[in-house]
Parts: C-alpha cells; sequence; structure tokens
C-alpha cells in the first residue's frame, strides 16, 4: 500500500462531496460503528454532522483532506472533527469508529489528526460496541460511558502523531509528488524534473512554497509512512522493506525509521503483529 499525497483537485468527486447518515433518524448522542474489509476500499469524497474517532485494530487506513494526506497503521485513532470532507482508503483494516455529536462539547475545528491511542481508548472502545451509532433511543448509562470517552479524547489530541503528508492544488508540484511516490526506491530529484519538466531550482522553490518543506524532506518521510505501512502487515523483512522504500542500508533505515517513530523496525513491527 502506497502513502502518498496529491492535487486535492486532481481527485474526481472532490468538489461533489457529500454528507453521509451514519445516524439515521436516531437522536442519540453517540455510538459505534465497526468496519471491516479485505484487499482495498475507498470511500470516496465525504462529511459527517458528527466527530468521528477512528481506531484501528488491524490493516491500515489513508484519510485525505483537502491539507492532507494521514496514515492510521493498527493502534492508532484518527481524529475527524464535524463538517470535514475527507477521503479513507482502507486496506485489509478492522476498524471501530466511535461518532459524537457536537452538542457533546468536543472540539471542533478543520483539522485531521493521527493520535498516539492510549490503551485506554482501545478498551473504551471495545466496550463501547455495546452501544452501536444506529440504535433506536439512548439511555444514560451510554450517555455517561461516551461522555466519559469524549473527555480521555479531549486529553488524546494533545499528543498528535507527525503521520502525515502535504497535499497541494499546484500541478507542478503533484506531479512532482505523484513521481515520487511511484519510485521511491530510486527516485532522485533530477528524476522528478526529468518527469516533470522543470529545473531543480524551480521545483525546489514551487516544492517549498507548496507544502512548506523541502523535497527532500517529503521524500524521506514518504519512505518511512510507506515502511510503516509495509511493516504493518506480515511478508517483507525489514531489509526487504528498506530496500524496497528506497533505503541504501538496514542501519541509515534503522536510525531514520527510530528518529521519527521511536522505536526500531524490528519492535514496531513485533508490536503493530501482535496486536
Amino acid at each position: 500500500m502506497a502513502v502518498s499525497a496529491q492535487s486535492v483537485s486532481n481527485v474526481p468527486g472532490a468538489a461533489r462531496a457529500g454528507r453521509r447518515d451514519v445516524r439515521g433518524v436516531s437522536d442519540v448522542l453517540a455510538g459505534t460503528f465497526p468496519f471491516e474489509v479485505g484487499d482495498e476500499t475507498v470511500t470516496g469524497w465525504h462529511f459527517h454532522d458528527l466527530h468521528q474517532l477512528e481506531y484501528a485494530f488491524q490493516g491500515v487506513a489513508q484519510v485525505e483532506t483537502d491539507a492532507a494526506r494521514y496514515l492510521l497503521p493498527p493502534q492508532q485513532a484518527v481524529w475527524i472533527p464535524a463538517g470535514v470532507t475527507h477521503c479513507t482508503t482502507l486496506t485489509r483494516v478492522k476498524t471501530m469508529s466511535v461518532f459524537f455529536d457536537p452538542a457533546m462539547g468536543l472540539p471542533a475545528g478543520n483539522r485531521v489528526r493521527i493520535l498516539a491511542a492510549a490503551p485506554v481508548i482501545r478498551e473504551m472502545i471495545l466496550y463501547a460496541s455495546r452501544w452501536p451509532i444506529r440504535r433506536a433511543t439512548s439511555d444514560p448509562a451510554a450517555d455517561a460511558f461516551f461522555a466519559a470517552l469524549a473527555h480521555v479524547v479531549v486529553e488524546q489530541l494533545d499528543h498528535e502523531m507527525p503521520l502525515r503528508l502535504p497535499t497541494t492544488r499546484d500541478p507542478l508540484v503533484a506531479a512532482a509528488m505523484r513521481y515520487t511516490t511511484a519510485h521511491l526506491e530510486d527516485v532522485t530529484m533530477s528524476l522528478v524534473c526529468t518527469s516533470v519538466g522543470a529545473s531543480e531550482r524551480t521545483l525546489r522553490r514551487a516544492f517549498a512554497a507548496a507544502t512548506g518543506m523541502p523535497w527532500r524532506r517529503y521524500v524521506l518521510e514518504s519512505r518511512l509512512l510507506a515502511a510503516m505501512a509495509m511493516l504493518s502487515e506480515p511478508g517483507p523483512t525489514v531489509l526487504a522493506t528498506a530496500t524496497a522504500v528506497g533505503f541504501q542500508s538496514v542501519s541509515a533505515f534503522t536510525r531514520a525509521f527510530r528518529r521519527y517513530t521511536g522505536e526500531t523496525p524490528a519492535a514496531y513491527r513485533r508490536r503493530i503483529l501482535r496486536g
């Protein structure tokens, strides 16, 4: 599964996103929605009138907005405020979403966040599965429980994980992003410039202006996010993963991965696959 960013204006349907009603005719304040899918499913561009907290038990999801593309690996949660237009790509995932009515007082805003979900959030989400969002009526026990979960979520919003890449409406930079993502194993600035038909000076300036980061940092973070996605599934070894995303040695890959995630690739894979 590639983790990439691109121009939102180039994504069909982004401008025609519609509201998805997950609550139906019920007036409950909060509830859960489980989701499990094999292979790859793309939700299409949409928004909810409820806040969404989605926790990944297994598999990898990506959430794209008009500002960035976010990676949701297993054992992390994504916070999507009500009204934020987004498109989610799910690959062999098992997730549970909790939807909260804005009337519950959670922060609104327009920024998606990947949270370093504490174990208590996982356990509370599992417990909350007894109260689906589409149930007919609420009750005091459910309302009290979801209010407590909301308080925990608010605390976790201060512990955001930097698992995102920028998107852009600049066609030159978007083309450079697409080429970079498709050729992580051996991409260079020279090859990108040849592909998009621009000089290095022009592309470097355009890239930094459009994304707020230099291309070199973009390609490094693209490689690390792609590696996290690969390591979240059984299969490729750490060496094969490092090579596939463009690192010249396992030691260089391990150093960069540890700086970015706080753990080695091997430790990350053990933790993720252990569930």
